[in-house]
């Protein structure tokens, strides 16, 4: 794994989101009530919605285009609706947020 600091911690608020560009197009990184984080492709797999502007509740988030809720944990489509997101791994560290960029990278090439 190859890990790069993408921000602080703080940088993003809870139960919120911010983008990360990356040569995989832009990544969503969530930040859950329980200080948890999660990133995960930004496009929603209903249509393309931008999924950092949607709501997050629990370990989830709702598409704020069409309502398609997916699990931040899996990328998974939730309740009736299929499909699936890209997942990312992610880690805090003193306050910091890394990012796995080799697999940013190894699906951006797949």
């Amino acid at each position: 794994m190859s890990w790069t600091d993408i921000g602080a911690l703080n940088d993003i608020p809870l139960r919120g989101a911010r983008i990360v560009k990356t040569v995989a197009g832009c990544i969503a990184v969530f930040r859950t009530a329980e200080e948890e984080v999660f990133a995960t492709s930004n496009k929603c797999a209903h249509k393309g919605g931008p999924l950092a502007e949607g709501i997050v509740h629990g370990k989830s988030v709702t598409c704020p285009l069409h309502n398609w809720v997916y699990s931040l944990e899996t990328g998974e489509a939730q309740g009736a609706d299929e499909g699936q997101i890209a997942t990312y791994p992610i880690r805090i560290e003193d306050g910091r947020l890394l990012l796995d960029v080799s697999t940013v990278a190894a699906r951006s090439a797949a």
